[in-house]
């Protein structure tokens, strides 16, 4: 019995590479894997999935307005679904993913963040805890030692950013992941933390 599966970390919790080492896993087993991930992702080009350790692989890409299920017609065969990035699906393809791990018993991996830069859910992330039956957190550390649960958006001088648009892509250069408790007393402090 297939399952859709959210698997959620902060930013540096190595989601991708564990996305693109699953792919691996199942194409060296001999089974065909579509890789998937939403448009909204272009730091490493149109297709290309890459991850801080240096993996990579081409992934099939997909607009907000994509139907998922449409596109997965057209494909020959598929053994398993692997999107990075679910944080940006929309919650009507989040449910047509849920709909062909059902209807098709194909499994479904989902890699992303749970929240943005402010704690707040994306709509896939809060989609896919709403219907993933198997919900499973990607740990990161935070500089102080404790798990890392907040994405921490950073500015140009190091200091925390508190407002602005929900997406804007970024690495190391824009986010840090830390723990609430660090993220909390930075803002309240004005501190500098990079």
């Amino acid at each position: 019995m297939a399952k859709l599966y959210f698997k959620y970390g902060s930013m540096g919790s190595s989601k991708t590479a564990q996305a693109l080492i699953t792919k691996y896993n199942y194409e060296e087993k001999g089974m065909t894997v579509w890789l998937v991930k939403p448009s909204a992702d272009t730091r490493d080009g149109e297709v290309v999935l890459r991850s801080r350790v240096g993996l990579e692989a081409n992934a099939e890409v997909v607009a907000p307005q994509t139907d998922v299920l449409d596109r997965f017609s057209l494909r020959e065969k598929v053994d398993v679904i692997i999107v990075d990035e679910c944080q940006f699906m929309t919650t009507q393809q989040i449910d047509q993913l849920r709909y062909i791990v059902d209807v098709y018993n194909i499994p479904v991996l989902c890699f992303g963040l749970r929240t943005d830069f402010l704690s707040t859910l994306f709509d896939g992330s809060r989609r896919l805890f709403e219907v993933a039956d198997t919900i499973s957190e990607i740990k990161a550390i935070c500089d102080c030692g404790a798990k890392a649960t907040t994405n921490a958006r950073i500015d140009a001088e190091g200091y925390i950013v508190t407002e602005g648009d929900q997406l804007l892509l970024g690495g190391n250069d824009r986010y840090l992941a830390m723990c609430h408790k660090c993220w909390i007393r930075n803002i309240r402090e004005h501190r500098k933390v990079k």
